[in-house]
């Protein structure tokens, strides 16, 4: 009998000691976000005290949610934070991922010059808002990258009724930061998420023109890769990290992430205090 507890007890050590030498041999997360996450600064404030906490890297690879999505179906990448509910619950469905938990919210709006040739100034239904800039030709840069805003305006532009294109629809394939400054360069219109907005505000003559429709609403989530589809992806440092994102320090981290006293994201993960 106690042969049999020694051997047990041996195995039980060695499968530990096997999980943890993975976990160090592995030192590195690979995640697949959107340019608004990293753009907008919250990364470098949410992902230090993981790493430090952990001693695991994160290695962050910030694209459009579309290819974000495309690199975690071909394993490419071990976790995924981005926003378009329809393409992430697809990616789900079809079995590419795990553990999906909502993370934080923001919302969209349409910027433009102060001039406003368009006049859409003031109004709230966003819809409208495409349609005025439609009819008068001005020039709007589109994400054009499949991203999660490019998604979220493609639905709007359907919504609308419109088919954009011609010399004044531009599609840059370039993320948020750059769309922002090629609209500031070009008295365009765009659309941004609210975050990123926030953090080029300051560097850019646009303003606020179009917010507060239901439809501009942007949440956010984060999933792990599939481990049965792709054993090689280091699923555990995967989970760790949406543990860290959606636990109550992660998401008073994000609640606190602020520019000009401004918060960027509101977490939903867990109830929490308002700052």
């Amino acid at each position: 009998m106690l042969r049999k507890i020694l051997i047990a007890a041996t195995a039980a050590l060695g499968l530990c000691l096997g999980t943890n030498a993975l976990a160090t041999e592995q030192g590195v997360i690979r995640l697949a976000t959107t340019t608004s996450t990293d753009n907008s600064g919250l990364l470098a404030k949410l992902l230090p005290p993981f790493e430090a906490r952990t001693g695991t890297k994160v290695h962050v690879i910030a694209v459009g949610t579309g290819k974000a999505l495309r690199m975690g179906q071909e394993g490419d990448v071990d976790v995924v934070l981005v926003h378009a509910r329809p393409a992430e619950d697809a990616f789900m469905e079809a079995g590419y991922g795990v553990n999906r938990r909502d993370v934080m919210y923001n919302d969209f709006v349409i910027v433009g010059p102060a001039s406003d040739p368009a006049g859409i100034k003031g109004l709230s239904d966003a819809t409208e808002a495409l349609k005025r800039i439609a009819a008068k030709q001005a020039v709007f840069i589109s994400r054009g990258d499949d991203s999660g805003t490019h998604k979220k305006e493609r639905a709007l532009w359907s919504d609308a009724g419109v088919q954009p294109g011609g010399e004044w629809y531009r599609e840059a394939g370039q993320g948020m930061g750059k769309v922002l400054q090629m609209a500031g360069e070009l008295d365009a219109y765009t659309l941004a998420d609210r975050g990123t907005w926030l953090a080029y505000s300051g560097k850019l003559p646009l303003e606020v023109l179009t917010e507060g429709d239901r439809r501009l609403f942007n949440p956010y989530g984060v999933m792990a890769v599939n481990p049965q589809r792709y054993p090689d992806t280091n699923y555990m440092g995967a989970l760790e990290l949406i543990a860290w994102i959606t636990s109550p320090e992660g998401q008073a981290i994000i609640r606190d992430f602020t520019i000009n006293d401004q918060p960027l994201f509101t977490p939903v993960a867990v109830t929490m205090a308002k700052k």
